[in-house]
């Protein structure tokens, strides 16, 4: 697995972060390196010739410095388009050509004689031909990383997000491009799970509204007709008529008010509300909003609130549970009770929405609360689909849970959990029941 993702891309900067040699220009570096070398060589020359024949060095040496970086950024152009095998066996090469270039300024000087230097051009000989092999032979390994990364990118590219690189064996750098290469992987991964997850549910939600407008439109258009073409003509069966249309209109505004706060509801902006209410207050609008539905069913509902109803929160908690009290009325038979309770729960409140209807089919409660969703028909006779769905995304945008647990026939338990914080309680209540 790869790493979170602000590790990652912290990990990511430390691996990116160039040197301050990294920064320098090609021939700039290589200049440095030359300098550095025929310090080191004058170095070596007042050690063990003296003053006097380390001194013949100088001019020979800023030569060598001057015809190098010459070299060097002719070769750099060469090289731009060339492979890694050439690059390596041509930094072999050069350096020994540099080390014949220098044992000639030597005989030249009379310092070595020709015996001497004929011994080490051979030695350079063998060096020549050893270094070839040892570039040759790390050129391997790089290119073998490096094909690898290559193919891995071509998947990539093809759409395979399952093809990870992984260990390259190709150094550092190689490594931490692979690293870079998986981690990316993983993020389009996921983001394109949840790009294809959100365009599902919008289709979803295109295939459920349409579904909901039909029947009601459907209605209105056929008694509409009715009316209009004279087929219905009696004052009793026309009220009767206009009072169904009636509902209708009220069931699609209803429809499209919810489909419209779903849509809309943005978490920033709740959490940047700066309104609060006591908890009582929003329990009380809550409940005085469902008490006619409740009574004309013949149901009781209760509130426990204790001390918790001093607490203070968003006054957008009365919408969720006003659908709570809905959701619980519609599925409670005549007889039953509906009960809203709060408490401390540590230093967070929780409030809960309890019945003693119906209950939820065990198969059913991860679903409950998808838009629109009808696998469970006896939760589906009545009302717009989304008013679990919009409770819950009201919830979490305050920075909350909600929970429901149920028991065919024997009701349901809708909790919320919200996190305290600065302002949500009134001074001086307490922090526990």
């Amino acid at each position: 697995m790869s790493a979170e993702p602000g590790q990652g891309s912290a990990a990511s900067g430390r691996r990116a972060n160039p040197g301050l040699l990294s920064r320098l220009p090609p021939s700039a570096l290589t200049a440095l390196a030359a300098t550095l070398g025929a310090l080191l060589a004058l170095g070596v020359g007042l050690l063990f010739l003296g003053p006097g024949e380390a001194g013949d060095l100088v001019v020979p040496l800023l030569c060598a410095i001057a015809v190098t970086v010459v070299v060097t950024a002719i070769a750099a152009r060469w090289l731009a388009g060339a492979s890694l095998r050439l690059r390596f066996v041509f930094v072999a090469a050069f350096a020994t050509a540099i080390g014949l270039a220098n044992l000639a300024v030597l005989v030249s000087l009379m310092l070595v004689d020709d015996r001497d230097a004929a011994l080490v051009a051979g030695l350079f000989a063998y060096s020549t031909a050893a270094a070839v092999g040892a570039g040759l032979a790390a050129a391997r390994t790089s290119t073998a990383a490096i094909e690898r990364l290559s193919v891995a990118a071509r998947r990539l590219a093809g759409g395979d997000l399952e093809t990870r690189v992984g260990h390259v064996g190709g150094g550092p750098e190689l490594e931490a491009l692979a690293a870079t290469l998986d981690e990316m992987t993983e993020r389009l991964g996921v983001s394109l799970q949840r790009e294809r997850a959100a365009e599902a549910q919008r289709r979803d939600l295109i295939v459920a509204v349409s579904h909901d407008l039909r029947t009601p439109l459907a209605d209105l258009r056929a008694m509409a007709e009715a009316i209009e073409d004279g087929v219905v003509s009696d004052p009793q069966t026309v009220r009767r008529y206009t009072a169904r249309m009636g509902d209708a209109v009220a069931s699609l505004s209803t429809l499209v008010d919810d489909l419209f706060e779903f849509v809309q509801l943005d978490a920033g902006a709740i959490e940047a509300e700066a309104e609060r209410a006591r908890l009582a207050e929003v329990v009380d609008a809550a409940v005085a909003a469902c008490d006619a539905q409740a009574q004309d069913k013949g149901l009781v509902l209760r509130t426990e609130l204790g001390n918790a109803g001093a607490a203070r929160c968003s006054p957008r908690l009365s919408r969720v549970v006003q659908n709570l009290l809905q959701n619980a009325i519609r599925h409670t038979p005549a007889d039953g009770s509906v009960l809203v309770a709060a408490r401390r729960q540590g230093p967070d409140l929780e409030l809960a929405v309890e019945d003693t209807g119906e209950g939820i089919d065990p198969a059913a409660i991860e679903r409950i609360f998808e838009p629109f969703w009808r696998g469970d028909t006896a939760r589906a006779t009545e009302g717009t689909g989304l008013g679990l769905a919009l409770s819950k995304r009201i919830v979490e945008a305050l920075g909350g849970s909600i929970e429901v647990s149920s028991s065919p026939e024997r009701g349901s338990r809708f909790a919320i959990l919200l996190p305290s914080a600065p302002g949500r309680l009134e001074p001086g209540s307490p922090a526990t029941p």
